[in-house]
């Protein structure tokens, strides 16, 4: 087994010194630990770093310091089941038929076919840790669902899709399979509990990959009364969990800046453990917030900003897809430098097996691409438009559209039939607000071509769930 082992690290080296030109990686005599964390519905302009003006958010904004903050990062979808499947397969999630959120109960789930970011780190000799809202089927105690052992993690705690009742003393996290029943604490810090018990337990002589989804800013938000308190000017009354009146932003405010305390938890230990200059660090959203346009019960009290970005969850416009993301690598990005270049979630599993030297795997289509040439600014090639599909419901407001590209500067959005379109350049329009597509019919005939191709390939995908 060590032989095996010490095989794996001797490949991922030399694919980190051939794979790579950088001059700092020839340094490099062991590979790179992972640690994703990923925020449910935080939106563009939710921390300080990305402009919002009353929430603090000091351990991220540090990060963003210490690496690169992309401007122009986009989830896979605008919610969170079909986001999750996308970058941990690299794949559109309407490959692997997952369309929309997954409701508790029903039949819907990655299927085993499907090969995640986790299953490939681990086949490389990675260990493998999830601990957060997992949201690839319907049920974590259903044996006919793949859980997330079966896709890749060696240890895992988790919930289905959201914490209950509410962030407080959550009573539906499974540990490897294990109802753990009520909870004492708040689900961020619960996580970043099990997390650090997990780093200091974990084997030192193989690098790792945590994969750490938090239920935060989701709702029903609570938060600790310390957090509360910092920003008690903003909440109007008395904090009541089971009174959904609106109370004002008070507590949203108050629990992205817990977020932010429990990220930065996880990064002081990085830092004592002696780890933080061989680990990249990832730090994004599954998708756009809920903004004060509330559209159903259980959103009062929400006040996410999407940066003044057209939009919110479950959007198509930018606001509903387009959130921050920060990458930290010292041993290879430049610390405070920041990218516009589009990117997409579905680029991170092809970005990572390249730094590390590993293949993507040929018996299926990855839709994401390398993106590592931006961390020494230089530009990237993409033989296709970023692309979305959403599966609108039917009580869905903004109903009627259901894709989504972007080529440069380009951005159309049409219904099913690519017969209703919107066209814009957010270059010169990035909140969406002038339509251009009866000025500039050649681009939208494009565009449609692009899109009409992605169908195909869908719809032709052997791996996709009949």
């Amino acid at each position: 087994m060590k032989k095996q082992i010490l095989l794996h690290h001797t490949i991922i080296i030399l694919g980190l010194l051939a794979g790579l030109q950088y001059a700092k990686l020839k340094a490099q005599t062991t590979p790179p630990n992972i640690v994703f964390i990923l925020a449910d519905d935080l939106g563009y302009g939710d921390l300080a770093c990305y402009g919002h003006r009353e929430i603090k958010t000091p351990n991220i904004d540090q990060l963003a310091k210490e690496g690169i903050q992309l401007t122009a990062f986009y989830a896979a979808s605008p919610l969170c089941s079909p986001s999750r499947a996308g970058f941990l397969t690299g794949r559109t999630p309407f490959r692997s038929g997952i369309e929309s959120w997954i409701p508790e109960g029903q039949n819907i789930y990655l299927h085993k076919q499907e090969i995640t970011l986790a299953e490939l780190l681990k086949q490389a000799g990675y260990q493998t840790f999830l601990a957060g809202k997992w949201h690839l089927n319907g049920s974590l105690s259903d044996k006919n669902h793949p859980q997330p052992d079966e896709h890749g993690f060696d240890q895992w705690m988790a919930n289905h899709a959201f914490a209950i009742p509410t962030h407080k003393d959550p009573s539906n996290f499974f540990r490897n399979g294990k109802a753990l029943g009520v909870i004492k604490g708040y689900s961020a810090q619960i996580v970043m509990d099990e997390s650090i018990q997990w780093l200091e337990k974990r084997s030192e002589d193989r690098p790792f990959f945590m994969f750490l989804p938090l239920n935060e800013p989701h709702s029903e938000i609570a938060s600790p009364d310390l957090f509360n308190l910092m920003y008690s000017e903003f909440t109007e009354g008395k904090i009541d969990l089971e009174n959904l009146q609106n109370r004002g932003p008070g507590e949203y405010y108050a629990n992205i800046t817990h977020i932010d305390y429990q990220v930065g938890r996880i990064l002081k230990k990085l830092n004592e453990l002696q780890l933080r200059q061989n680990t990249i660090v990832i730090f994004t959203s599954d998708n756009g917030p809920v903004t004060t346009e509330w559209r159903y019960w259980w959103e009062v009290n929400m006040y996410g900003s999407s940066g003044g970005l057209r939009g919110r969850k479950a959007d198509l416009f930018e606001g509903g897809i387009r959130v921050p993301c920060i990458i930290r690598y010292p041993s290879i990005i430049e610390a405070a430098t920041k990218s516009n270049v589009p990117i997409h979630a579905y680029d991170f599993l092809p970005t990572i097996c390249s730094m590390l030297g590993l293949s993507t795997p040929t018996d299926r289509v990855i839709d994401g691409i390398d993106i590592s040439p931006i961390f020494e600014g230089k530009d990237i090639r993409r033989s296709q438009p970023l692309f979305w599909a959403y599966e609108t419901r039917a009580d869905d407001k903004p109903g009627g559209y259901h894709f989504a590209v972007r080529d440069a500067n380009w951005k159309m959005i049409t219904d099913r039939g690519i017969t209703k379109t919107l066209l814009y350049n957010l270059k010169d329009d990035p909140y969406e607000v002038r339509e251009l597509s009866k000025q500039y019919p050649e681009k939208v005939a494009a565009l449609a071509k692009s899109i009409r191709a992605f169908q195909e390939s869908i719809l032709n995908d052997p791996l996709r769930p009949k």
